[in-house]
């Protein structure tokens, strides 16, 4: 039995235009989601990377590949995803993998449209076609995001069901570590972007933010209820995690996960207008300032924000705005440029006792607002910089061994995110 939640946000919401294949009838406790658009090389890797997890857990799991390209994919990534499909439809006795399925939004006739076809709307296929094969009546089943270029470890499904056994939020981060790539070259740029990515998140952990959490596709997952309580996967062509993760946090909180690690790939790539693959390309083709870091008085002056809306709940936005102004100037004028006036007197008006109305202000000043003001800092007042001229600080904001070499400093951070 579909839980009413589901069944209604499936009516409302999910895909029809495609279906699975290679499945049994068998409910299971959780399922695998791998969007794979041109990936024949890879995918095997990846599967026989999450072949090596206990069978037991195996056998609970369904592993969703979906094959897909848009109506104007390239020719070679088109005949790529035939070979695929081919693959999976013949069986590979070595993957080991008892419920190993797909989804073909690649044949002609099932391409994904050239409007709103992208990686979220992969990721969104998987999960709606995953929600009537899940069993709610035995657990409250998962649905785990992957990618077919990304390698998992043998405890990968244990740490996740044993997270959200005891996890109240909805959905979870996984630690994650890049692959190592085949040169030093690649090796310097891909640790200076997941330096980046990790100065961030320490940035906002740093200011108290309740986005402090990392958005990567490939190391995310959540309760298939949440899910469609939140309105299910967005079909963005990039961003999707971020945007995904964002509202998960809002509807049924996100916590981090621990016990495990994913590897996403290094590659560089031209498929999306930003993330990993983009960097990449950025930094090996020489461009300068390909990855610059926001300076950490961003996040100070973040910090300094939050902190005074959160003791002010009862003030009017007039008295909030000249506060603000002692922070800085270029806060009051980001503040303005985002209407914050009327929309916290909507906030006040909405939400009368102090515990909601913090709650709604954190609704509105999100994920996106908070990285938003950060830009706005780094183009005004505090200019980005090169990690070695602003990570040193960063990690002493955080209390942790001062560190010079960009490798060092990543290890630093990587263990923040991997330890319990």
């Amino acid at each position: 039995m579909i839980p009413t939640p589901v069944s209604d946000y499936l009516r409302k919401r999910g895909v029809r235009a495609w279906s699975i294949s290679g499945r049994t009838e068998t409910l299971h406790a959780g399922a695998v989601i791998i969007p794979a658009l041109a990936e024949s090389p890879r995918l095997f890797h990846t599967l026989k990377s999450l072949a090596k997890n206990p069978p037991e857990l195996l056998d609970r799991f369904l592993v969703l590949v979906v094959v897909n390209h848009r109506e104007d994919a390239p020719p070679e990534d088109k005949t790529d995803n035939d070979a695929t499909l081919k693959m999976l439809e013949s069986g590979d006795a070595e993957l080991s993998i008892p419920n190993l399925a797909w989804v073909d939004a690649a044949s002609p006739g099932s391409e994904m449209p050239i409007k709103g076809g992208g990686v979220g709307l992969a990721r969104k296929i998987g999960a709606d076609l995953a929600l009537p094969c899940l069993d709610y009546a035995s657990c409250s089943p998962l649905l785990i995001y992957l990618d077919a270029d990304t390698l998992v470890e043998p405890d990968y499904l244990h740490a996740i069901t044993r997270h959200f056994q005891y996890s109240t939020a909805g959905g979870a981060v996984i630690p994650f570590r890049h692959q190592q790539p085949a040169t030093y070259a690649e090796q310097q740029a891909i640790d200076t972007y997941e330096l980046f990515l990790r100065c961030y998140v320490l940035g906002l952990e740093i200011a108290g933010s309740p986005y402090a959490f990392h958005t990567v596709g490939s190391a995310m997952a959540c309760r298939a209820m949440d899910y469609a309580r939140m309105g299910g996967m967005n079909s963005r062509a990039a961003g999707e995690d971020f945007y995904f993760l964002q509202q998960m946090h809002r509807v049924a909180g996100v916590s981090q996960l621990c016990g495990t690690v994913v590897h996403p790939s290094p590659r560089a790539s031209h498929r999306v207008p930003f993330g990993t693959g983009r960097s990449m390309s950025r930094v090996l083709a020489g461009e300068p300032n390909a990855i610059v870091f926001h300076q950490s008085e961003c996040f100070l002056i973040l910090k300094e924000w939050l902190k005074l809306v959160a003791d002010n709940l009862g003030s009017e936005a007039a008295q909030l705005m000249e506060l603000a102004k002692g922070i800085s100037p270029e806060l009051t004028v980001f503040l303005d440029q985002t209407v914050f006036s009327p929309t916290w007197d909507k906030l006040r008006q909405n939400n009368k006792d102090h515990r909601s109305r913090h709650k709604a202000f954190h609704d509105w000043f999100d994920g996106l607002r908070t990285m938003k003001l950060v830009h706005h800092l780094s183009a005004t007042a505090f200019p980005c910089c090169s990690p070695h001229e602003c990570v040193p600080e960063f990690l002493r904001l955080a209390g942790e061994a001062p560190a010079e070499r960009v490798a060092d400093q990543l290890k630093t951070l990587q263990k923040r995110q991997f330890a319990p």
